[in-house]
């Protein structure tokens, strides 16, 4: 009879250990290009780099699990995250948006291993694109391409970088700006961008200039962050910041960038602006220690 009571307990235990629910993923160990459980949700694939710069700055990978997190208070939205680029080839099947935040120039992940063509046909499908830091600088031969894709490019030769500090309090009417509440950031700037001609389809978001310059920028180079709605369908967000994690405690902050993916995948904005809840003490959590020095 003991021996009975004795299995039966262990078979009540094993039963509700494997009813318990499995621990959340580590904020800095985030699921990679798990499919989305409903398959009728808004599905948005973020793509960041891989590779380690200096602690809080370009965290690509952490950056993109906040992104995720924050996408997913909204209702009808699957975001998906890739490392580098998606390995599996249906990861990009059926999104509405993707995000790219990983180096530029002629280390752009778009320019590697034949994805070109792959891009150019999500463009072609109308699927949003959003830019993110480093991902607005191309090579000087690819900058008309990329125009038509994003509606501008930073370009060696006539693009600028620099860092300070800026405190953003007036927006333009648009989806992307809608509840966006004023916020101070020290950033990365891209600027003086080459955009389409005329700038048509192009709106800009935010401005911004080198407080050591002189002469206050003109024609459109302080632009640092903008829409675009392309000439063939399809839309485009692009924000030449996000250049530090930290930045990720500005509610405003947030509110753009989430408003300006879920804008580019074809979700409607509200009135409020999307849903951007964080505890600011959790932002570390995404972050992965420093790698060994060699």
């Amino acid at each position: 009879m003991r021996l009975l009571s004795l299995l039966v307990g262990a078979f009540a235990l094993a039963a509700l250990a494997s009813a318990a629910p499995a621990d959340p993923p580590s904020k800095n160990e985030p699921p990679v290009e798990q499919a989305p459980a409903d398959p009728k949700a808004t599905k948005i694939v973020l793509i960041a780099g891989s590779n380690y710069f200096k602690a809080g700055e370009h965290e690509y990978v952490g950056n993109c699990a906040v992104l995720v997190d924050l996408l997913k208070q909204n209702p009808n939205v699957a975001p998906v995250l890739a490392i580098d680029w998606p390995k599996k080839a249906e990861t990009l099947a059926g999104a509405k948006a993707v995000v790219f935040l990983f180096d530029g120039a002629e280390k752009h992940q778009v320019l590697k291993e034949g994805r070109l063509a792959k891009v150019q046909k999500l463009m072609d499908d109308k699927v949003g694109l959003v830019q993110l830091h480093q991902t607005a600088d191309y090579p000087k031969d690819f900058g008309d391409k990329a125009r038509g894709w994003v509606g501008g490019a930073w370009e060696k030769g006539i693009g600028e970088r620099a860092h300070w500090i800026t405190e953003f309090d007036k927006f333009p009417d648009h989806p992307t700006t809608r509840g966006v509440k004023a916020f101070k950031i020290d950033d990365g700037w891209l600027f003086k961008n080459k955009f389409v001609p005329e700038m048509k389809g192009v709106t800009p978001l935010l401005r911004t200039w080198n407080p050591k310059s002189a002469v206050k920028p003109t024609g459109g180079q302080d632009v640092v962050a903008w829409a675009y709605d392309r000439a063939e369908g399809g839309r485009s967000f692009t924000f030449t910041g996000a250049h530090l994690h930290a930045s990720f405690a500005q509610e405003g902050y947030r509110r753009l960038l989430v408003n300006g993916i879920l804008w580019t995948a074809g979700v409607e904005v509200p009135k409020d602006g999307a849903k951007v809840d964080l505890d600011a003490t959790d932002l570390p959590k995404y972050l992965k220690p420093a790698p060994p020095k060699k």
